[in-house]
């Protein structure tokens, strides 16, 4: 039965009676007792009872649980399982909602009016607690067959996928590779032909090409707001081409190129002189659209450096790179509700984004990685697979309680169940009383560097917001987490340049990754209908 079908039947009356009539009479202490009349007869209402009872007279299934045939990750067998899986949830929501329905019948029959003329109110008040008891705990494990049930749907859909992507292209492989032969020529039956064929992959190897100018069209996160005061100015990469932050006359950042149109000084080594900066080699000051404002000790040209839409919103500097115009709207970075931002780090790593953003969108790695960090403790899960639409960028990771998302361009964003450290399994995300929300901004600063920007929130602990240098205490630990990352991505980076494939061999758990590289790869060919758009 499904969550809808287990709501609905919880919307149903319990009682079977279609009408009643209530009188009164006199009693012998002067009060008046109240009895009702039921119009039903006793044998019409034993049936309706019986019609109703019928949808909940279903065998249970766990005496066909599906045999192993020894074949390990077989996909048709984890189909069977999932859908015995939903089989189970079935029946189990079923005797929960016939436990809910006998409760209120107790109840009912608790409260009557004739039953309680030989109880005490003691007695009653004791009967009606324990009931109430019981009906709390038949509902709480209602909602749990939900989740069950709702997980379970996932997971069917998951393996139904896993199913379509094996057996579609042995298929085809089947009918292109037997030869199309007349019945009085063929000496060998079709169904006899077998074709195998070999495991898809991704080609992820030798230098980085030149980034695609389609890449470029998007609005890239590049720096916090606090980062920017009215005197300061950030360099950054973009694309490969240099480029400085700092904030106009009316206060709004501004991106200029970094070099100035006299002598390709870098601009950032000089200063904000009254929202315009000023190169340190000749004085030279320029606004944020990149005209030249002040020109010292020389005839006044006109004369302007390249600049890039710059906006700021939600705490963070957005960029548009590109050559198409920009879109009028902004994604949103911001945290659920509920959760407060505890730590905004920026870092430059010496790897190319891609790679980075692999790493950050699989999480099958964190117990053999991430051995003296969050993921101490840890034990190795027989099987972690990340559950997704089928057409989608973003899902949840089984059996770890964290939901993750790839957010075009470059972002990452996860958001992790904390309520027992080191011990993850067994619970999703929604099941966790306190959660970690994490941002992961990987900017393409060159083809071999990048950009982070991560941003922290919790939704419980405020008061460590307020502690001194805990902004300290929280970038140390991100910087553990990310060189044991970082001495792996480094090293896969050195082979990919030399050759090798690091996608050669995706498999069940990659599937986030996966997804991404083909967007990417889409967006780079300049497709018009970009995969993994709903």
């Amino acid at each position: 039965m499904t969550a809808i079908a287990t709501s609905a039947a919880l919307s149903f009356p319990f009682s079977f009676c279609r009408s009643t009539k209530t009188y009164t009479r006199k009693c012998f202490k002067g009060g008046f007792g109240v009895f009702a009349v039921y119009e039903e007869a006793a044998g019409e209402l034993t049936n309706k009872k019986s019609s109703w009872l019928t949808i909940f007279d279903v065998e249970d299934p766990r005496t066909k649980f599906p045999q192993s045939k020894g074949k390990f990750l077989d996909a048709n067998q984890a189909l069977e399982v999932a859908r015995f899986d939903i089989q189970y949830c079935d029946w189990r929501a079923r005797q929960d909602v016939l436990t809910i329905m006998h409760l209120h019948e107790k109840v009912v029959e608790v409260l009557n009016p004739l039953a309680r003329e030989y109880k005490s109110i003691g007695t009653v008040k004791k009967e009606l607690a324990e009931l109430q008891e019981a009906l709390s705990q038949a509902h709480k494990q209602v909602h749990i067959s939900e989740v069950r049930v709702s997980a379970a749907l996932d997971k069917l859909a998951y393996m139904e996928a896993l199913v379509n992507d094996r057996l579609l292209p042995e298929r085809s492989a089947e009918e292109s590779d037997c030869p199309i032969s007349s019945p009085s020529t063929s000496t060998v039956p079709r169904d006899t032909v077998k074709s195998k064929q070999p495991r898809r992959t991704l080609n992820v190897s030798g230098p980085v090409q030149e980034y695609s100018p389609h890449l470029k069209n998007f609005w890239y996160p590049v720096a916090f707001t606090a980062d920017i005061k009215d005197d300061t100015m950030i360099p950054i990469d973009c694309f490969e081409e240099p480029w400085v932050i700092f904030r106009g006359k009316d206060g709004k950042p501004g991106c200029v190129r970094n070099t100035c149109a006299h002598r390709a000084c870098p601009l950032h080594l000089g200063s904000v002189k009254e929202g315009r900066i000023q190169c340190p080699y000749h004085g030279w000051e320029y606004s944020t659209d990149g005209k030249c404002e002040k020109m010292p000790s020389t005839k006044f040209l006109n004369v302007k450096i390249k600049s890039l839409p710059c906006f700021e919103q939600e705490g963070m500097i957005w960029i548009w790179p590109g050559n198409d115009p920009p879109t009028a709207t902004l994604p949103s970075l911001l945290p659920p509700s509920g959760f407060q931002i505890h730590a905004e780090i920026v870092m430059e790593l010496p790897v190319e984004h891609g790679l980075l953003l692999d790493n950050l969108l699989d999480l099958a790695h964190a117990p053999f990685t991430h051995t003296s960090t969050f993921a101490k403790g840890w034990s190795v899960p027989s099987f972690v697979k990340f559950l997704t639409p089928a057409s989608g960028l973003q899902g949840y990771w089984d059996p770890y309680p964290i939901d993750m998302e790839f957010r075009p361009p470059c972002m990452v964003l996860s958001t992790i169940g904390i309520s027992k450290p080191g011990k993850l399994e067994g619970q999703s995300t929604q099941e966790c009383s306190t959660h970690l929300h994490q941002l992961h901004v990987c900017l393409p600063a060159s083809r071999q560097k990048t950009r982070l920007l991560y941003r922290m929130s919790l939704d419980f602990a405020p008061i460590l917001k307020h502690i001194p240098f805990m902004q300290y205490v929280w970038r140390h630990f991100a910087e553990q987490v990310l060189n044991e990352d970082l001495r792996l991505v480094i090293g896969q980076q050195n082979r990919m340049l030399n050759g090798a494939n690091i996608w050669n061999l995706p498999v069940s758990y990659d599937k986030l990754g996966v997804r991404y590289r083909i967007w990417r790869d889409a967006v780079e060919s300049g497709a018009k209908q970009l995969p993994f758009s709903k």
